[in-house]
């Protein structure tokens, strides 16, 4: 078949081929592409125009698994470059280590204009473990567990990706939780931390590390889901994924909901909803792509989207 790929990028000639069939590979074209314009890959974006919209092509699909007709003899594609790109892995290292900074910094001086030393709580020991071993099993996950459907993102995003933990989960609780407490004016309620007993806090503690356990466990599911060499959707059954689409959200929401409760500072319960608001609309996006890729045999199991038994 005759293809005709228009530039939507200034750096990008147009291009013409007709040295592949509908049964080909996007990414045989996406290669000629690159090797015709010299740019990497992974910065090329194929799309087709559809009611209007363009409709991008995966790369690793063939056209006419990518809705061309096996029967066009010529096609209209279009290219664009998504400018300079980055490796997820690279970004999730990268957004991950923040924390590694911040709470060590804040939990051995305290804050800035602190320079008296203090005994920190059993609370305050605590949350220091926690949030360090959560974000070393992150950074264990994306090296050893974690399977990316995409290879690359845009630069940029390292920098977007990272407030997230560097800022909210980074120094925004480190520099408040960390603090000895006050006794008046707004610092009283700022730099807060709850002081419960031994006994709460490590039934919370026991709570936390079930869900950050059972979080693990449903990553190293998804992560086997798929062989080596194919990235086929396939539906996850198991540990949490018979009552939820998303059991990895759910738990790792319990995760911060327990951690929330130990320390019981404002910066915590704002980290937990911002991160749990997010995950849940995470959640309804794959549960609506398994809808549409399964169809029926995923609505029939009857899951909800994120919390067992609610939603």
């Amino acid at each position: 078949m005759d293809i005709e790929v228009q530039s939507r990028s200034k750096n990008i000639k147009s291009y013409s081929s007709n040295e592949l069939s509908p049964d080909s590979l996007v990414e045989e074209l996406i290669h000629e592409l690159s090797f015709d314009n010299k740019l990497s890959p992974y910065r090329l974006r194929l799309t087709r125009l559809d009611n209007g919209k363009q409709v991008p092509l995966i790369p690793h699909k063939t056209f006419h698994e990518n809705g061309i007709s096996e029967s066009s003899e010529k096609i209209g594609l279009f290219v664009k470059d998504l400018g300079p790109q980055i490796s997820w892995k690279t970004v999730f290292l990268v957004e991950y280590f923040g924390p590694f900074i911040f709470h060590p910094i804040f939990y051995y001086i305290q804050s800035l204009y602190n320079t008296i030393d203090f005994p920190h709580t059993e609370t305050q020991q605590l949350a220091f473990v926690m949030v360090l071993l959560h974000f070393f099993k992150r950074e264990y996950e994306t090296l050893y567990i974690h399977k990316f459907s995409n290879s690359t993102m845009p630069l940029f995003n390292i920098f977007k990706n990272s407030t997230h933990y560097w800022i909210l989960s980074g120094f925004n609780l480190a520099y408040f939780i960390y603090s000895p407490e006050y006794n008046n004016g707004i610092s009283k309620y700022l730099f807060h931390t709850s002081n419960h007993s031994s006994l709460i806090n490590y039934l919370l503690f026991g709570v936390w590390i079930f869900a950050e356990s059972s979080n693990f466990i449903t990553h190293r599911i998804l992560s086997n889901l798929r062989d080596k060499d194919t990235k086929n959707y396939v539906i996850p059954f198991g540990y949490g994924f018979d009552l939820v689409s998303c059991p990895n959200y759910f738990f790792e929401s319990v995760s911060w909901l327990a951690f929330a409760l130990l320390v019981n500072n404002w910066s915590a319960w704002v980290f937990f909803l911002v991160s749990s608001g997010q995950m849940y609309l995470w959640a309804i996006k794959k549960h609506q792509r398994y809808l549409r890729t399964f169809g029926d045999d995923y609505k029939k199991l009857k899951r909800k989207i994120y919390i067992p038994f609610i939603i």
